[in-house]
């Protein structure tokens, strides 16, 4: 396997699979790390592209096959190119790797024309059958990071019906390449489709900018994350005011029997101190935290919810006492599901930004502009 497939593989392998009323499975791909990109290009082909029926892509002329290969091996990838054909993905050329009979097969690179844009995984077909035609719509320039239409998504929900994952609940945004949709289940498991929703990958969209590999479209997940964090409800969040004059907010989507998500809580009085905000989001991670976690929710009173909060976070055993069928929990659950957190804690500044990096990193203060 060459350094760059490699360097598409370096985060995690958290999976998604759609679950099926049919036997069908969609592959897999893997969430790779932040960068920024210029969308500026993107967005004016969006809107050349939604004007004309969003067309896909012709074929690649030679020169463009050229140009691909260069931008590849430029950023790293020495695997043989056996194909480059228009994907399935608007706006996207799919390339077909050669494989090497002696080691495990190599999933199909999927890059837009420009070289700017490319994802890894085999597109797997939606078996629904298609009910309703997708709404022709004209976007803005501002649509990257953005969640899709309620007639888009409606469609989208209605011609995946045999997807059991593709439920009312999912979080559905565009991307900055013109007609693919980023989505993320209700687990938080994110994927790739386009806006018909014929076929689908797991996975993210990356850059390669100034010639190499990049990571994630840190535009993108920023404006995303914005959108999400602020649709959340402030009234099922527990909220750590500063005690200083407040210098930054932090949302923290965390578990109570998470060991990193502990260390920061025990740090709670020092940020507020500090002049940070922090905005707590429920996200049991944990097979046993999403009872415990409800348990603590229940209390409608705040300041009752902060203690058992707390007191959890210290390792005391968690009262249960809430009657079943109560769930503060869930409407920011679903929200949250946006955020695609694969690791507790995760840390968000108010700006959509997430931080990288654990939270005893150096570069934390920093990242929030305190010293």
């Amino acid at each position: 396997m060459s350094h760059f497939l490699n360097k598409l593989r370096l985060i995690c392998s958290k999976s998604l699979t759609l679950s099926l009323a049919m036997p069908v499975l969609l592959l897999a791909l893997v969430i790779m790390p932040s960068a920024h990109a210029d969308l500026s290009a993107f967005n004016e082909a969006y809107d050349k592209l939604a004007a004309n029926d969003s067309s896909p892509l012709k074929a690649p002329t030679p020169q463009q096959q050229d140009f691909i290969k260069q931008i590849l091996s430029n950023a790293g990838m020495m695997t043989p190119i056996a194909s480059i054909q228009p994907s399935k993905l608007p706006s996207m050329y799919q390339i077909t790797l050669v494989q090497n009979p002696s080691t495990e097969p190599q999933p199909p690179l999927h890059i837009t024309a420009d070289g700017a844009y490319i994802l890894q995984g085999e597109l797997k077909p939606n078996p629904s059958p298609v009910k309703v035609p997708t709404p022709q719509q004209l976007p803005s320039k501002t649509l990257s990071g953005m969640p899709v239409s309620d007639d888009l998504r409606a469609s989208m929900l209605k011609n995946s019906s045999l997807l059991k994952n593709m439920t009312p609940d999912v979080a559905l945004y565009h991307t900055a390449v013109p007609g693919v949709i980023w989505g993320a289940t209700l687990k938080g498991q994110p994927f790739i489709t386009n806006t018909e929703a014929t076929v689908f990958t797991s996975g993210e969209i990356s850059v390669i900018e100034n010639g190499q590999f990049a990571g994630l479209d840190a535009d993108f997940e920023q404006k995303k994350n914005l959108h999400v964090l602020s649709s959340l409800d402030d009234d099922n969040l527990v909220i750590y005011p500063a005690t200083t004059t407040e210098k930054a907010v932090i949302y923290v989507a965390t578990d109570i029997n998470c060991p990193y998500c502990r260390v920061l809580h025990q740090d709670m009085a020092k940020l507020n101190a500090k002049g940070v905000t922090v905005k707590v989001i429920a996200y049991p991670y944990y097979e046993q935290s999403p009872e415990q976690m409800r348990q603590i929710w229940c209390a409608a009173d705040k300041a009752a919810r902060k203690q058992a909060l707390d007191e959890a976070m210290s390792g005391k055993p968690v009262s249960n006492t809430c009657r079943s069928g109560i769930n503060h929990l869930k409407a920011n659950q679903v929200k949250a599901a946006g955020l695609a957190v694969f690791a507790t804690p995760a840390i968000y500044r108010e700006d959509g930004a997430a931080f990288n990096a654990p939270y005893k990193d150096p570069s934390f203060l920093p990242f929030l502009g305190l010293n």
